[in-house]
């Protein structure tokens, strides 16, 4: 075949009040990994939508193989041997982890399903991954790294010649990581096109041949990933030069305890949870995928029951079961998963913001709209959230800025204490420094914050203590001035 595999041309895209793509391009050839590069909202991920029919273009032209293509759906796409593994992970969480992967074209025997042949097939698929996972595992019991590497899975099934991944390792460990790069240069030597979208530069210099910039919905360049840096990359996805982050100098904090945990035990998940966090203070959990962190987490919120431990709040114990004792008690929770746990997507941004509040603006059983409004209004300019309105659905803001609605969500509750788990997770390096801030803000606000974070640099650069688990156990704790990531790593694969 001669020319590329894939040329996107002239295509524009608009939804209600937003012009998402502007005579946007993008190219690809067989056998080679192309970033696709922008922060939140610059289109990357509608353009890979409408490659995969998902979404309908307005405009231009798609060549495949060197024909015009239309393609209407998904099923077309995957027929065409073009799959998507989305940033939003798009499964079945009632079915087994084989029924998800090969749904609708489950192998059957008459009018039955042949759930041998189902789950041999799937294993086929774990063995060449070299993914430790049982096809008949319920997709809801899985981690969100492993229902990650199961997505991936699922796209290898369709032996596609074009793969593409939005944020493929937002939610995986570095080894895990490793095993994707492993089986990326499998499907590169196989003549597979790859589209990486990622806001993780390093991996793109180390991955990628090829880079794709975008920036509000409009094309800006495509240049080989050898010939230009990190720093370089960055300017063009923001159309300006992003001040590196330095870590501030650690203020003294206040001796106030807000929340106390005292030997939280949760099965073989947790055990013996001991630590506290002071006013004003951002405490770091850092550890391995599978550590416990997000466990210690859900447990204190009310998401899921523990079995022993008492849980202190402003000095008095707190008797938390389910989510709502939790915000009672003036605790808020930015979950890993924001599209399961956080936003209501089919809902506009004003009514998300004020979820969590409706008391506020309440007034003898009528809710204050304008109050609503404006409180929402006064969130998104603060927090740069790119909506056309706050009227706007919150399924067509992009990921990056979801989170950002889910964070406004909290503030307007006005918590004491705050559990963010990944804040940063799937946005791009030009909002990361705005989080930041916003988080630093809060803690010199009086705030206590809990931070996960599976980026070693983002738990060093906020974090005023850093505690460290391994296997459901706490097993190092380092202030701020004496961390860095070789001590953390040597307490995060200390089982004790």
């Amino acid at each position: 075949m001669s020319g590329p595999l894939v040329l996107m041309e002239g295509i524009d895209k608009q939804f209600p009040g937003v012009l998402a793509l502007n005579q946007c391009r993008f190219e690809l050839q067989a056998g080679e990994v192309h970033a696709l590069v922008g922060e939140n909202g610059a289109g990357k991920s509608t353009m890979m939508k409408i490659l995969t029919g998902v979404y309908s273009k307005d405009a231009g032209t798609i060549l495949y193989k060197g024909q015009e293509v239309h393609i209407p759906n998904t099923k077309a796409a995957q027929e065409r041997g073009i799959s998507i593994i989305h940033q939003e992970l798009n499964m079945m969480p009632h079915l087994t982890v084989a029924q998800n992967i090969f749904i609708g074209r489950e192998p059957r025997r008459g009018w039955f399903l042949n759930e041998k042949e189902l789950n041999a097939k799937t294993q086929a698929l774990f063995d060449l991954m070299n993914l430790k996972l049982d096809p008949r595992t319920v997709m809801s019991e899985l981690t969100v790294a492993k229902q990650q590497m199961v997505e991936i899975a699922k796209a290898l099934s369709f032996e596609s010649e074009v793969l593409i991944m939005d944020e493929p390792t937002a939610a995986l460990t570095q080894s895990e990581i490793e095993e994707l790069f492993r089986m990326i240069e499998q499907l590169r030597k196989r003549g597979v096109g790859i589209v990486y979208i990622s806001h993780r530069m390093e991996e793109l210099k180390r991955i990628t041949d090829r880079i794709t910039v975008m920036r509000d919905g409009c094309y800006i360049d495509t240049v080989r990933t050898a010939s230009i840096t990190i720093d370089q990359i960055i300017s063009m996805m923001v159309g300006r030069e992003i001040q590196h982050v330095t870590k501030p100098a650690i203020t003294t904090q206040s001796k106030d305890r807000v929340l106390e945990v005292r030997g939280l035990n949760q099965g073989s998940s947790l055990q013996n949870i001991s630590f506290h966090v002071n006013r004003g203070e951002i405490v770091g959990f850092a550890g391995l995928m599978g550590a416990g962190r997000t466990e210690v987490a859900r447990a204190i919120f009310g998401a899921d029951p523990y079995d022993s431990g008492e849980i202190i709040i402003h000095g008095k114990p707190a008797k938390i079961k389910q989510p709502h004792d939790a915000v009672a008690h003036g605790l808020g929770y930015l979950s890993e998963d924001r599209k399961r746990f956080g936003c209501l997507v089919d809902m506009d941004v004003k009514m998300n913001v004020a979820v969590s509040s409706y008391a506020r603006f309440s007034r003898s059983g009528w809710m204050n709209d304008a109050g609503i409004r404006q409180t929402a209004e006064q969130h998104v300019e603060t927090l740069r959230i790119k909506t056309p309105g706050v009227d706007q659905l919150v399924k067509f803001l992009s990921g990056g800025n979801q989170q950002k609605v889910v964070i406004s969500k909290w503030l307007t509750r006005n918590c004491d204490i705050l559990i963010f788990d990944e804040p940063t997770r799937g946005i791009d390096v030009g909002a990361k420094s705005e989080i930041y801030k916003l988080l630093e803000q809060l803690a010199a606000d009086g705030k206590a914050i809990l931070m996960i974070s599976s980026e070693l640099p983002e738990v060093l650069r906020l974090s005023h203590r850093i505690i460290v688990m391994c296997e459901g156990r706490i097993t190092g704790e380092l202030s701020s001035e004496e961390a860095d990531q070789e001590k953390i790593m040597k307490f995060a694969t200390a089982r004790n």
